[in-house]
């Protein structure tokens, strides 16, 4: 039987139209102040390059955080590939310091999505050198905690400098995340004692079961994790409770499930990606199956993915379904 679920968070993607961005942006702000007013545990933004969603999650979260006052803020995830460690470990430490210790940075590593076409832009004189590797995030962590970023501090003149990134922010290095889909990426993050996100996407390197493949994740990052069991994973599928939901919108939740279906399958392109089915139904089902779930069953927190491409309104009757609904069913109370 699976523990009574203590976190209950949301992602959104924040899509936007090319010729009016700031509308896009603005409907983002608005699902997450209605997350905290609905008392929501967290509410993540997922980071989206050369793309109409958010690509500047950091940003987005620290105007976010001027919004809400309580709810946990988080990134699902940034490649850090796009980035320079030092510099996001600046971003993300001005940001958690201005929303008073509420910034949850989910990261990954790897190459940028087709990197050959971007790298010019990009990294134009160091693109064959970059470091696309574990190191990189090792890097954000280190700056994250305080690691020493030069070998210079004191006074020079009138200016006064330090040898670490500026803000610190003392707590954000225990709510850095890693977002995995593979056991090495499990067993990475809990080795360098970080928290764990498990998406609906794995690839399947032990076996074709999705379940099976996701759940060997959480015990793989436990058991190399210095907390043990009591190291935090969150889970995040794809969720439409349809309580409140009206019969076209059923349909159309049904229809983008019943589409989206075929890739669970098999896995899917060179790297064998499988795809967990989107849960859609009533909280009552919804709950059944989740309690099912062998990698639900292990942890006491998610972040349930909302769809790409649905209208706001239809964001507004999701999240009030989960909040009412839903997450009671799995034994959650909503914030205060």
């Amino acid at each position: 039987m699976s523990p009574a679920l203590r976190r209950l968070g949301f992602l959104t993607i924040g899509l936007f139209d090319g010729d009016d961005p700031r509308a896009g942006h603005e409907a983002t702000l608005k699902i997450i102040e209605l997350g905290e007013q609905l008392g929501f545990d967290s509410a993540w933004v997922r980071h989206r390059h050369l793309q109409y969603g958010i690509s500047s999650p950091v940003a987005v979260l620290a105007a976010a955080s001027q919004r809400t006052s309580r709810i946990q803020l988080g990134t699902a995830v940034i490649p850090v590939g796009w980035e320079n460690p030092l510099r996001l470990a600046e971003d993300l430490a001005t940001v958690d310091v201005l929303s008073g210790g509420r910034l949850n940075p989910g990261v990954s590593i790897g190459a940028p999505m087709h990197y050959e076409r971007v790298k010019d832009a990009l990294y134009p004189d160091t693109a064959e050198v970059e470091d696309f590797s574990y190191e990189r995030v090792r890097r954000l962590l280190g700056f994250v905690r305080g690691e020493p970023a030069t070998s210079f501090s004191g006074t020079e003149g009138f200016e006064v400098y330090s040898d670490r990134v500026q803000p610190h922010s003392p707590g954000l290095g225990d709510r850095m995340w890693y977002g995995g889909a593979s056991l090495g990426s499990a067993r990475w993050a809990g080795q360098h004692g970080m928290n764990f996100l498990t998406s609906n996407v794995v690839k399947a390197e032990e076996s074709e079961d999705f379940a099976a493949v996701q759940r060997s994740h959480v015990e793989a990052f436990r058991a190399h994790h210095p907390d043990g069991e009591r190291a935090r994973v969150s889970q995040g599928l794809v969720v439409v409770p349809t309580d409140s939901a009206s019969a076209e919108q059923r349909a159309k939740y049904e229809d983008y499930a019943r589409e989206r279906l075929p890739r669970t399958a098999t896995p899917q392109g060179p790297a064998r990606l499988m795809f967990a089915p989107d849960l859609v139904g009533t909280s009552a089902e919804i709950a059944d199956r989740l309690h099912a779930d062998p990698a639900f069953q292990l942890v006491d927190e998610v972040a349930f993915a909302l769809p790409f491409t649905f209208a706001h309104e239809d964001y507004v009757q999701i999240l009030t379904d989960m909040a009412t609904r839903l997450g009671p069913a799995l034994g959650w109370s909503p914030a205060a």
